[in-house]
């Protein structure tokens, strides 16, 4: 049975060093998840974003939460835009 923590033993956490996406370019490049089994099978998984993949900053996601609303507003923006869209670049 696990020792039941008390509030008064959890000592308070300064994050007032950290540096805002300091991580995020390694993540970009891709990560590996080792997943360890009972049995001692130890299953790897790397994950590798999307080349067309876009990270939406968390102010931004408090307006558009999903994929949706994202292409949506940027449809409305198209609109708007007064030059011709450049050609997409196609993977061979």
């Amino acid at each position: 049975m696990k020792k039941k923590i008390e509030t008064e033993e959890i000592r308070p956490v300064d994050f007032s060093g950290g540096v805002r996406g300091k991580h995020s370019a390694l993540y970009r490049a891709g990560h590996t998840v080792k997943v360890r089994h009972d049995d001692g099978s130890v299953l790897v998984q790397k994950f590798i974003p999307d080349a067309d993949a876009v990270l939406i900053d968390r102010d931004v996601r408090a307006y558009f939460p999903d994929a949706t609303a994202i292409n949506n507003a940027l449809r409305a923006l198209i609109g708007i835009i007064p030059h011709k869209p450049r050609k997409m670049h196609t993977a061979n």
